[in-house]
């Protein structure tokens, strides 16, 4: 067979040995759907053999795409954007699209530039979490026409499409399971509520369903610190140094519940005897935690593969269906339990008897 000038095989090549015609090689690898299974096979057997690589930028230029997706993520720190990740390119993968992923880490002031660079990438599309962002990305994206989708809320943004589920919906449903259990002194550790929108729908629906019971969601006992197992120590440190101790601590992420669990656990507080703890993502660790966490169930890798779904199809003006709302689910475990009626004063001033150091050491 004829060699290309530069000695690497060329689509021409591939339709050569394949016996189809060039239009054919080239629809296989640009969308195996125009193409009959018998022309598809015969053509990746092909490219197989030869070792052929397409040219992106030809292609690119041909096509005046990249075939390519930016994603920016808040953190990549978090099992729960981890899984939705995992399912985004998994998804893009069955379209021909990459995924460039990055994150910023929290910080507002840093986002824009990494937004910026994705996009000077010249990625077709971009995915962001959350509707709450500046301006300066919004004109960004709007300026370069982008297709724009927004993850992990339902909220009406000021540009783009969303998926995602209530996270004030979801907050609501496990605080009432948390209130049913007898609990009235419910404390919350949250992300910063600044610049975080979903931060704000959880405390509020926590907030709600106390106050359908005539109860008020206590500003003292709202503690903002970063969405770590850290976090969620140096929250548990604070609440434990209290005059008076909530019955339930309610965290925002089950990596921040990890770390107040922990945090009992040093301290020989019994949980749930002395104090009910619940996260909110059900990540894979939840249920291996001592004890098992209590959390809310986030359909964390349907939102990676509608997202994808929902962004091919606007990158490419074609329905891919459009993607539901998606449902969360209250996950009751061994960590939240009854509220306690009474306790001893040493109990309240974390000093424990014998026999609940036993307890709080299995």
């Amino acid at each position: 067979m004829p060699q290309s000038p530069t000695g690497r095989p060329t689509l021409e090549d591939v339709a050569r040995l394949a016996d189809v015609s060039l239009g054919s090689a080239s629809r296989a690898l640009s969308d195996s759907s125009l193409v009959k299974p018998k022309t598809l096979k015969r053509v990746m057997q092909a490219v197989e053999q030869l070792g052929y690589v397409r040219n992106g930028a030809a292609r690119a230029l041909a096509s005046r795409r990249t075939f390519s997706v930016g994603a920016v993520y808040p953190t990549l720190h978090n099992p729960a954007f981890a899984d939705s990740i995992h399912a985004l390119q998994q998804t893009l993968w069955g379209f021909g699209y990459q995924l460039v992923v990055a994150s910023h880490e929290y910080v507002e002031e840093r986002e824009y530039e990494v937004v910026r660079s994705i996009v000077e990438r010249g990625v077709d599309g971009l995915i962001l979490v959350g509707v709450e962002h500046d301006h300066q990305v919004f004109d960004l994206v709007r300026q370069r026409k982008l297709p724009l989708v927004l993850t992990w809320t339902l909220e009406q943004p000021p540009y783009g499409h969303t998926v995602g589920f209530s996270n004030r919906q979801a907050a609501y449903d496990l605080t009432r399971a948390v209130l049913a259990k007898g609990h009235k002194d419910i404390a919350v550790i949250c992300g910063s509520r600044e610049h975080n929108e979903r931060a704000r729908q959880r405390v509020s629906g926590t907030s709600e369903a106390m106050a359908e019971r005539g109860l008020t969601l206590r500003e003292e006992w709202i503690i903002e610190q970063p969405l770590s197992v850290e976090g969620g120590k140096l929250a548990m440190q604070r609440i434990l140094a209290m005059g008076q101790r909530p019955t339930a601590v309610m965290c925002n992420t089950d990596t921040l519940a990890i770390g107040a669990l922990h945090e009992c656990r040093v301290h020989g507080i019994a949980v749930p005897d002395q104090m009910s703890i619940t996260g909110y993502d059900d990540i894979v660790l939840a249920s291996l935690t001592v004890p098992p966490l209590a959390t809310v169930h986030i359909p964390t890798a349907q939102i990676g593969t509608f997202s994808a779904r929902r962004l091919v199809g606007l990158i490419e003006n074609r329905d891919l269906g459009e993607p539901p709302a998606l449902n969360h689910e209250v996950v009751i475990r061994e960590s939240l339990g009854p509220a306690p009626s009474t306790l001893q004063p040493e109990m309240k001033r974390g000093k424990l008897s014998r026999s609940a150091r036993i307890v709080a050491d299995s």
